[in-house]
Formats: C-alpha cells, structure tokens, sequence
C-alpha cells in the first residue's frame, strides 16, 4: 500500500504546478508615485514630481538616478537656471521633486543634499483689479465665447468669477465644491481641503443665492442623467467609496460646477463626471480681460488678491482677512497692505504742486482719432513711438557653448 502510494505520487510530481516566479520590481517612476500616494500629497504635487524625475533622466541620457550625484543633480539646476531661465519657484520645484526622489524613493541622505544652493525667493507685490474693472470683467464673463471657441453647454464662468471673487477663494477650492458645501441658510460656503489640507468657512455672497440655486438645478439634471445610464459616481477623498459604497453616486457629493461631458479619471479610476476645467477657465478669463481692455497681468488668482484688497479698505482688520483667507501666518496677509500703500493715499506728488508755484504744466495733446485707432492722440515729436530703443549690450561669444549633458558635466 505504501509502495503504490509513492510510486503515485511520483507520477504525479511533473504535472505539479511550479512555483510562481516573484514579480519585477516596479518601474523608477512607478515608485516614486508609490511613495508620493503614501504620504497622501496632491495630483498636482505628483505630475509635477514625474515630470521632473522624467526631464532629470532625460538630460543625463536615460541614467539611473542612483548612479548620479551630487555633481549631476547641480548640473540639471545649472542648465535650468541658465539655459532655460525658469523662475525661482520652478526652479525650487525642480530641487524639491530631486530631494524627494533620493530621500523618499531611493532612501539616500547625503550630505550633499543639504548644501545643495537654494534660489532666492523673490517677493512680489499682488496684481488687484479695481472695482469698476471688476465689473467690466464680469459682464464680458457673462458673454458667450466667440463662434471659433468650443461652446461647452453654456459653462458658469461669469458665476464661478463672482463666487471667487465674492469669498477669496482660490480657483481650484472653488471648482472642487459640492452641493453639500453650500448652506444657503447659514449664508456659508465650507471650502474642503484646501492649501495644506486646511478647511475653513467663507461667507455667501447674497448676490449669488438666487444664480447658485439655479446653478444647482442644472447640476441637478446631469446627475439625474448619469444616474439613468449608469455611469460610475463622482470621485471622493480616500476610502469613503469603500465605507460608504453609495457616496460617490450621492447628489451630496456631485459637483457644483460639474463637466459637460464625462472624462477619463488620471489614477485608472474609468470614465466619471469630473468638475471644470482649471484651464477652460482660464482662457475664458484671459479672452475677458482682452475683451474688456484691461491692461493689467492678471489670472483667476488677481480675484482673490482683489478681494483681500478691497476688503482691507473697506475698514476690515487684518486677522478678520487671514481667516477668509486661510493664511497659517498673518505675514501673508500683510502683503496686501503694501498694495493700498502704492498710488495716492497720504503721499502726494511734487508734481501736483506745480500749479500752487505758479508754473505752468504742458497740457495733454490733442485727442484727434486716427483710422484704426479710436481715441487715439496723433503722434507728435518726442513722442514714445518716435523713440529709439537703444541698442542691447549684449557681449559676444567667440563661440556659442554648449549645453548638453557632457559639456555642462565637464565643469
């Protein structure tokens, strides 16, 4: 019996399964988004980190960070700074997207990681629309977009532009609100995991009850519609699709400002209703400014700096602005004052007091229209068309250097 059990066990043996070989690691990049959902940062902070780990491997011609060092990762921030002139900001992107990978992914903490030169922040003064610019921006937001531009079923920018510039919200904070967000009757708007992950209250305009509510109710419709065709739920913070199976397909949790048409989720999640567009926004607003002859350099984010700003001269106090806001240290807010300090106020210019001397100042010229050019004043001599631009200084090379990886390695 024993005999004939072994034997049958023999027999069996080559058709036994064999053991499954372990997986490959995951890719370079596939790590580093690993680690950057571990510690729980945003969609934005990883597109960001990828595309600079990718540009990093590229300029050192598909090495492996690991091989790198020291000498290689100052020369990638040589070759931005010089070559391609980014900003400070970008520029400390780029070195905080490098640090992350060695010290998160490849768990490497060198020393040369902490004197590796950081750019100097530059502190600029906010761009603050004024209120009759506000206004003429607002009705050209209004407007429906010209025939050549994409008509996107009658998207609320005009809405949207108001509700950001009536609560100080940032563009994204407003776009990610849903329907649970607004308390009509406590006159509120709960804005979700904002900058750094803070919540805060910000007030609801009056003015906006009677749109929002209609806004609701078209919102209202394509929820109905994708709940009739089965289409998957909304996307919602961390587990709760999995505690709560039915929040994603809750009216609570659809978005107020919702996409015409469904899109494609960037973490695999399928095809979903997303919210606006930042960039639809975006260019609307930049074809506004254009429409409505502001000259000024303003985006999205010029609503909020105009709100801190016309809050502040409307009698308001400083702490009142931070928590609007939600600035962690009131510094931030402070910027805001050297705003009100520019133009008028207490000082006054020498100039105007020309005319209490008894001197004379040269008057304008005259405002004759030209073809073309409506309200246009005709050019006159010493005029800054009639000015010649001097020529640059600029120092010649004997030859053009080169900045590919080897030659920048060299130095």
């Amino acid at each position: 019996m024993k005999t004939s059990a072994i034997s049958s066990l023999h027999a069996a043996a080559p058709n036994a399964p064999h053991t499954q070989e372990p997986a490959p690691p995951p890719r370079l990049l596939d790590q580093l988004r690993q680690q950057i959902r571990y510690l729980h940062y945003s969609i934005r902070t990883e597109q960001a980190y990828v595309y600079w780990v990718r540009a990093f491997i590229r300029f050192h011609g598909l090495r492996h960070p690991a091989d790198l060092s020291q000498a290689q990762v100052e020369a990638f921030l040589t070759w931005l700074a010089d070559e391609r002139q980014v900003s400070p900001s970008t520029h400390k992107q780029a070195l905080s997207a490098l640090l992350f990978l060695y010290q998160k992914v490849l768990r490497q903490n060198m020393p040369w990681m902490q004197e590796i030169g950081r750019p100097k922040h530059e502190r600029r003064l906010p761009v603050v629309l004024s209120h009759d610019e506000i206004s003429r921006l607002m009705s050209r937001l209004d407007r429906p977009a010209p025939p050549p531009v994409p008509q996107q079923s009658a998207a609320p920018h005009g809405l949207l532009a108001r509700l950001l510039y009536g609560t100080g919200m940032r563009l994204l904070e407003g776009l990610r609100l849903r329907v649970k967000d607004i308390e009509f009757e406590r006159r509120a708007v709960v804005v979700r995991h904002g900058k750094g992950g803070k919540d805060r209250v910000v007030m609801l305009p009056a003015s906006l009850e009677a749109p929002l509510r209609a806004q609701l109710a078209a919102a209202h419709a394509l929820w109905a519609a994708d709940r009739a065709c089965g289409l998957p739920g909304v996307q919602v913070p961390h587990a709760l699709a999995r505690k709560y199976q039915r929040a994603n397909v809750s009216w609570a949790w659809f978005w107020v400002f919702p996409q015409a048409q469904p899109s494609v989720d960037p973490r695999g999640a399928g095809a979903r209703r997303h919210h606006l567009q930042d960039g639809a926004f975006q260019r609307a607003f930049k074809r506004a400014l254009d429409a409505a002859e502001i000259s000024k350099l303003a985006s999205p984010h010029t609503l909020r700096h105009s709100f801190a700003t016309h809050l502040l001269l409307a009698g308001y106090d400083i702490r009142t602005v931070q928590e609007l806001l939600g600035h962690a240290d009131v510094t931030t807010t402070m910027i805001y004052t050297h705003v009100l300090n520019l133009g008028g106020g207490a000082v006054r210019s020498p100039l105007d007091a020309l005319d209490g001397m008894g001197l004379i100042v040269p008057p304008a010229p005259a405002t004759t229209a030209q073809p073309g050019a409506p309200g246009m004043a005709p050019p006159y001599p010493g005029h800054p068309r009639f000015a010649r631009e001097p020529e640059p200084c600029y120092r010649v090379c004997p030859t053009t250097p080169s900045f590919t990886a080897p030659a920048i390695s060299a130095f």
